[in-house]
């Protein structure tokens, strides 16, 4: 054995020499080194010599192993210093510097913002389960949500979230009451695509449970957040708005920042953007997720990421902010 691995370290060293290009030398490697190597194969006959044998061989069969090892590193560093050496410097370099995007920008801020109200940042899976996305949260089987025409429906028996409410299931389940959570993410809905709609858009979900808890504080926390949000007083108004997981519900709408209330395409020319469903928690929800509606009740919100970038960037068409095109959001040159 003792010629067989002197012979084969004599042909390692010839191939490493040889190999010119990394990806090569990665196959080199496994082919001397790797489960179907000849040094393997040697390994695996130590079990039918004697112990002073085996101490002998093993001892060899390891520096082997070791040196090969070596040689390759060495090669490998070689081809590194080449590559670098070979680098033409005097190219032109493009200097711009990239910039968040404006969704980013914008969730950061309000995530930042309900931190400082004691709110804990969740975030959970966009392939969900019908029974978190729907059932958990109220939604019964013949709602209009479930059918296919509104929903992405997945081979695999799962869909693609509509809302980040499932989270509040996720939150409830994991930590109980009492709890202000949010969590913001990316949602997928069958829409039509205008102006002020598409199929990939984000959200932040915000809850909180807890005992006596109100619609002022609805309003109050909401009102605030805005407020920070734009960095100025914003012309707000609630109006009645059904939702099967809250109970009364409300939609928040706020004044349009494009048009300042005129009226434009963004705001299908009402002057308000629809930005915040709300309401209060539904008993049937705390149930679900374990928490007794006879002790304790809450409020919950979902605004639009997406929209909220709109408003605060006066972007009139929201498939810009999916497009891709850096030529359109490198004006924004948000750091």
């Amino acid at each position: 054995m003792k010629e067989e691995l002197l012979e084969l370290l004599k042909s390692a060293r010839i191939e490493i020499e040889g190999v010119i290009k990394e990806a090569d030398l990665l196959n080199l490697k496994s082919k001397l080194l790797g489960k179907n190597s000849k040094l393997s194969e040697l390994m695996t006959e130590l079990k039918n010599m004697s112990l002073e044998d085996k101490r002998a061989f093993g001892k060899m069969i390891n520096d082997l192993k070791y040196d090969i090892e070596q040689m390759i590193q060495a090669k490998f560093n070689k081809l590194n210093a080449k590559d670098f050496l070979e680098f033409d410097n005097t190219l032109p370099v493009e200097l711009g510097n990239g910039s968040l995007h404006p969704v980013t920008i914008a969730s950061k801020e309000v995530t930042d913002i309900l931190k400082q109200m004691g709110f804990i940042i969740l975030d959970g899976p966009e392939m969900e389960s019908e029974y978190y996305n729907f059932e958990a949260l109220n939604i019964p089987k013949n709602h209009p949500a479930r059918d296919m025409q509104d929903t992405f429906y997945l081979d695999n028996g799962l869909i693609l979230r509509t809302h980040t409410s499932t989270n509040q299931v996720h939150g409830m389940e994991k930590y109980g009451a009492p709890i202000r959570l949010c969590a913001p993410g990316r949602c997928f809905r069958n829409e039509n695509i205008d102006h002020s709609h598409d199929n990939t858009f984000f959200q932040i979900e915000g809850m909180v449970i807890d005992k006596d808890v109100s619609i002022g504080n609805l309003i109050y926390v909401m009102k605030e957040l805005l407020n920070h949000v734009f960095k100025k007083e914003v012309d707000v108004r609630l109006r009645p708005g059904f939702f099967p997981f809250v109970e009364p519900g409300f939609e928040l709408d706020c004044s349009c920042l494009i048009c300042n209330g005129k009226g434009c395409p963004t705001c299908k020319n009402t002057g308000w953007i629809e930005l915040c469903p709300c309401g209060m928690i539904h008993p049937n929800v705390l149930k679900m997720s374990g928490i007794n509606p006879d002790e304790y009740n809450g409020f919950a919100f979902g605004m639009g990421l997406t929209r909220l970038a709109m408003m605060k960037n006066k972007i009139n068409d929201i498939r810009v902010l999916n497009s891709g095109d850096l030529r359109k959001l490198e004006r924004f040159n948000i750091k």
